[in-house]
């Protein structure tokens, strides 16, 4: 499917910087809440991600992270998932986040 230059000007994607994380137990499949902090324009969101295969939660304080910041809240279990952490399939199921090579301010977008 093809999309137009315009519809991918929709999807908002932010940089944003782990500040706290969670067991998710009542997750089907193992996952983390995260505390994202998307700067002051958008502020502190939360996310439910799968990404407990390659990630322990030490690792993951103040590692920055790219999220779609302006999907609908979805619920999981007893949790609002209010962005979209994005990561990428590495063959074995398991997520690998996508993340700036260099430090950027969290809230800045994709381009």
């Amino acid at each position: 499917m093809t999309i137009s230059y315009g519809d991918f000007e929709k999807v908002d994607i932010r940089i944003g910087r782990i500040i706290s994380v969670e067991d998710f137990k009542e997750a089907r499949k193992p996952a983390y809440k995260l505390h994202i902090d998307f700067g002051k324009e958008i502020g502190i969101k939360q996310s439910s991600a799968q990404i407990t295969a390659l990630y322990t939660k030490e690792q993951l304080i103040n590692r920055l992270v790219l999220a779609v910041v302006n999907f609908a809240p979805k619920r999981i279990a007893d949790f609002e998932s209010e962005v979209l952490t994005l990561g990428v399939d590495d063959n074995e199921m398991r997520v690998v986040l996508i993340a700036p090579d260099k430090d950027v301010e969290p809230g800045a977008k994709l381009y």
